[in-house]
């Protein structure tokens, strides 16, 4: 089975799946995509994926996007076991998964920062754009963090979308310098995750070497 995912190293999107992928202990070909360059808005990729975004992964016949719906996918066909199976459990996996890649990630996305640094004739820097939204997401995280289901990692002792959520956002954070010091929970899990070989290996700079 020929598996291939279009990347760039320093998307979160693209950060999650790798972690995903690794996770699930699958062989997978990368093609960067460079945002930097806009190939991703060229007419090759666009027609792979309209919106213009990475990651996209191919497997099994199929031309997946979005990061969540790729990471459920690995789940529901087997590859990987992140979502719990009790209800209850499995709406908390996702409120928290979803609290990061659709709360914090898109408003500080590049793309939206950039936006309103030429929009306000750069009287707002990208560092002051990140300071203002980057610890208003992680406070609310940390405050989800504290159930009785938080463990070792965001869900008791098993890696859960979640975890692979996570990773990504704080090494954002600590891009931008943002202090972690009010995040106990946050940086305790992370450093907990930060030493599995799936997470290390997916980071940017390794993906970066590829």
């Amino acid at each position: 089975m020929n598996i291939t995912l279009y990347d760039y190293w320093r998307s979160s999107a693209s950060f999650r799946v790798r972690i995903a992928l690794y996770l699930a202990g699958l062989e997978f070909k990368t093609i960067p995509v460079d945002l930097i360059n806009k190939e991703n808005l060229n007419e090759e990729y666009l027609a792979l994926n309209p919106q213009g975004l990475v990651p996209t992964l191919l497997i099994d016949d199929q031309v997946l996007t979005q990061s969540l719906a790729i990471m459920e996918y690995l789940d529901e066909t087997g590859r990987l076991n992140i979502l719990p199976e009790n209800p209850v459990d499995r709406l908390r996996v996702k409120t928290l998964s979803f609290a990061i890649a659709m709360e914090i990630h898109p408003v500080c996305n590049l793309s939206v920062a950039a936006y309103a640094v030429e929009a306000s004739d750069k009287q707002i820097t990208m560092n002051h754009w990140m300071e203002k939204f980057v610890p208003k997401g992680l406070q609310a995280v940390e405050k989800l963090l504290a159930h009785p289901r938080t463990d070792k990692y965001c869900h008791g002792d098993q890696i859960t979308m979640a975890d692979i959520c996570l990773v990504p956002q704080v090494y954002n954070a600590n891009r931008w310098n943002i202090p972690l010091d009010d995040y106990p929970k946050i940086r305790s899990i992370v450093e907990n995750l930060t030493v599995i070989e799936a997470f290390s290996k997916a980071s940017p700079e390794e993906a970066q070497k590829l």
